[in-house]
């Protein structure tokens, strides 16, 4: 099966995107897009989990169908650390850091808990934008790209990703690299080069011309 390199927005249209959502929702953006967090993973992200004094969070992830979820410490942004310690002080005694009321026909009544998903989300706030449309995932990619583009050690984004395999990481790292751009200009120089030498021999030795 044919795989196709998925979209990932440039870092202003990520930003207008936030700029676009009500307050809550722009922390909830916020700390997917500094965490580089699937949505599963911040929404289940709770206080319990967040270390303001360490500036770090822990995010878990199921690496298989059943199995346990595996921990991994992601250290905070200064942006990060400005959300979190704002909502902290506002927390309302929940012990998930983003939460909301919904009606519950089990319950009869209203009640509060962690997001499920919120797969229409993003599709509107990128109309409200004006932005080509992407999902959540897009804030995953656009992080790894940014740091692969600024040198950081594959090991590390790897890590930061949660990815058990390092050939789920390179997948996210379609970005042109400067390795590859140093390729290509040698190729550049050399095809050049051969160019030239060949327009001079052809000057040398018009038989040559004659010849063809």
């Amino acid at each position: 099966m044919e795989r196709k390199i998925k979209y990932v927005p440039p870092a202003e249209d990520i930003d207008v995107v936030i700029q676009a959502a009500d307050p809550d929702t722009q922390d909830y953006l916020v700390t997917i897009r500094e965490t580089m967090a699937r949505v599963g993973e911040v929404n289940r992200l709770a206080w319990d989990d967040v270390s303001l004094s360490g500036r770090w969070v822990v995010l878990y992830t199921r690496k298989k169908k059943g199995g346990h979820r595996t921990p991994r410490k992601i250290p905070m942004t200064d942006e990060l650390f400005e959300v979190l310690n704002r909502r902290s002080a506002r927390r309302e005694g929940q012990p998930w850091v983003f939460w909301h009321r919904c009606w519950s026909r089990k319950q009869g009544g209203w009640v509060a808990g962690p997001y499920l998903d919120r797969k229409s989300l993003m599709r509107k706030l990128c109309r409200r934008a004006g932005v080509r449309p992407f999902g959540f995932h897009a804030l995953r990619h656009s992080g790894a790209s940014i740091m692969e583009r600024n040198n950081v050690p594959i090991g590390s984004i790897q890590r930061i990703l949660g990815h058990e395999n390092r050939t789920t990481t390179e997948i996210y790292l379609h970005s042109i690299g400067q390795a590859e751009r140093e390729a290509m200009a040698v190729f550049e120089r050399a095809r050049r080069r051969c160019s030239q030498l060949c327009a001079a021999n052809s000057h040398t030795n018009p038989q040559r011309d004659s010849i063809r």
